[in-house]
């Protein structure tokens, strides 16, 4: 790799590091990280000579013929490592290459599409909330390194076994969402922190912390992104009402739900105005609690009106940018200077080239820090 760029990659049931013969024929990977609407995926691309020992290895797992693949794609710059995926095989294709040298193609997701396999449908969780049910589903995949990281909602929903039972619907990653929606929360896995571990994490979106170095543009010399454009959509922010019946009249009584909390402060000075208001109907025939719970989901989903997109490279910037964490913006004018939140993130690796495409989000315009950390 370029300017002190180190890829290692591990292949197998149980990963190990690749064979040379392997990591020679790698020409370029593509690794995709969202801020946990959909899987990880990632797409490997391999020259294929005639008697490579590449047939072997990935096209008897497209074949079948082994049970699981797990490839681990590990970065090293600057003599830190960081794992960008961690996943198994879904699919793999040969292609026409050129000079009469065939592609070989594998493609995945992260250890998530372990957990989408199986249908559990019926499964029964007496007397426990979903903090404890999202538990018990991901102690299963302990064995193969993934870490949970559960995060209890603040608004519990309890349910009592004499009126009901919760059961599962679904396969085990479908009903985790599932419930991580109705929390208003996300659910992803993430690669790390040691190689051939993932932490699972089930709990709300956080929008604090430490942020990455940076993303400057328009500044001559110290400008370190290749391109970097927004967009301003009032349309895009809704806030929900919902509804909780008066337990003597039954008369419905709306609330508007803020999407605001500790967790998730406003990044822009400026949200439009005034917000896009949704009435949730169907909350007038929840219990108090689920009505608050769908209401502080729906919010949490519509609460951003700035949108950023924009790609670099990974030399320049110094170091890798991940998804699902703030960053820094420079460069780009009052209404967009300031911190964001990386909602995605797509790593394009190949021979002496590693670049970044990226997507950032905020609730509005302007920064609500008078400076933004270099």
């Amino acid at each position: 790799m370029q300017g002190g760029i180190k890829l290692q990659l591990l292949i197998g049931p149980v990963p190990i590091p690749a064979p040379r013969e392997v990591v020679e024929a790698l020409t370029s990977a593509k690794v995709e990280a969202g801020a946990g609407e959909t899987q990880a995926g990632f797409e490997l691309t391999f020259d294929l000579p005639a008697r490579s020992p590449l047939r072997t290895l990935f096209l008897l797992t497209g074949g079948g013929s082994l049970p699981l693949m797990r490839v681990v794609l590990v970065v090293q710059i600057g003599g830190h490592a960081e794992s960008v995926i961690d996943g198994v095989t879904t699919n793999v294709e040969t292609q026409p290459g050129e000079g009469g040298v065939s592609k070989l193609v594998v493609k995945g997701k992260d250890l998530s599409a372990l957990m989408d396999i199986i249908e559990l449908t019926g499964l029964p969780y007496p007397a426990m909330p979903p903090a404890v049910r999202v538990l018990l589903v991901l102690a299963k995949y302990a064995a193969f390194g993934v870490i949970p990281m559960v995060i209890p909602s603040i608004v519990e929903d309890l349910p009592i076994p004499v009126q009901r039972i919760p059961q599962q619907r679904g396969s085990d990653y479908e009903y985790v969402k599932t419930l991580a929606q109705q929390c208003g929360y996300v659910f992803y896995l993430e690669p790390g922190p040691a190689p051939a571990t993932s932490k699972a994490y089930w709990g709300p979106e956080i929008r604090i912390g430490e942020p990455q170095p940076a993303l400057s543009t328009n500044m001559d010399a110290l400008t370190n992104v290749e391109q970097l454009n927004f967009n301003f959509d009032k349309e895009r922010k809704t806030m929900p009402i919902v509804f909780f019946q008066e337990p003597i009249s039954k008369a419905p009584i709306g609330i508007p739900i803020p999407d605001i909390s500790p967790l998730n402060p406003p990044l822009g000075l400026v949200p439009p105005l005034p917000p896009k208001l949704v009435s949730l109907d169907n909350t007038a025939q929840m219990s108090p609690l689920s009505a608050l719970m769908t209401g502080l989901a729906y919010a949490g989903q519509h609460s951003d009106s700035v949108f950023g997109n924009g790609r670099l490279d990974v030399t320049r910037y110094g170091r890798l940018l991940r998804s699902r964490q703030l960053v820094g913006v420079r460069g780009a004018g009052l209404p967009f200077d300031g911190l964001y939140f990386v909602k995605s993130v797509t790593h394009d690796i190949k021979r002496g080239e590693y670049k970044q495409s990226f997507t950032l989000a905020r609730n509005g315009l302007v920064s609500t820090f008078p400076t933004v950390p270099v």
